[in-house]
């Protein structure tokens, strides 16, 4: 478990005797690398054995003596953070970097994607899903006008499906490397000739 801020280690009631402490809780809460838990959450990671109900009490505790805070939002969906006093938004300065460049997807992780919990990243995952079968529609199309068949084939209709989506993939990230190289660099970026130093 990770070792806890002092200030946080102050707050705390040493003397609180229950199956689920307040330590365990914020110890929970930091180990899991999330901003953001729901209650729910936070009850699969102290122990499958907790309710909710209790959970929800630690909760409450450490709100009452600001170690925990929470936000409410739409759908009745309530997510506690820890209340870092040197921050001013509901996360620690190193947090707030990494949320700044975190996306949906990079946040489903597979229990969230089993338990349907992540529904920021389920919809990404869903609509990422629907362009690649366009993608895939548009080859399709193609490889039928040219008379070709598709690269992987199987008797199997899902694996020649993931087979041939792999392989689109792997040719859509080379061409968005590609792409930003040349951004970057323009046409001589992917030229494997060097450039000229500049003449003094």
């Amino acid at each position: 478990m990770t070792a806890l801020p002092d200030w946080i280690d102050d707050r705390l009631d040493p003397e609180l005797d229950k199956k689920l402490t307040q330590r365990h809780v914020v110890e929970t809460m930091l180990d899991s690398g999330r901003p953001f838990l729901s209650a729910e959450q936070i009850r699969a990671r102290v122990d499958p054995d907790v309710t909710k109900e209790t959970v929800r009490n630690r909760l409450n505790e450490l709100r009452s003596i600001d170690v925990v805070a929470a936000e409410t939002y739409p759908e009745s969906i309530t997510l506690y953070y820890v209340d870092h006093p040197e921050s001013n938004w509901p996360l620690s300065p190193e947090d707030r970097r990494k949320l700044a460049h975190e996306t949906p997807l990079e946040t489903l992780s597979l229990g969230d994607f089993v338990r349907l919990h992540n529904p920021a990243g389920i919809r990404a995952l869903v609509l990422a899903g629907f362009q690649l079968s366009l993608l895939l529609f548009c080859l399709g199309a193609i490889a039928a006008v040219l008379g070709i068949d598709p690269t992987v084939g199987s008797e199997n209709g899902l694996w020649e499906a993931a087979g041939n989506l792999f392989l689109a993939c792997l040719l859509l990230l080379f061409a968005e490397r590609a792409a930003r190289k040349i951004r970057a660099d323009g046409l001589e970026g992917l030229l494997p000739i060097g450039r000229r130093a500049p003449a003094e």
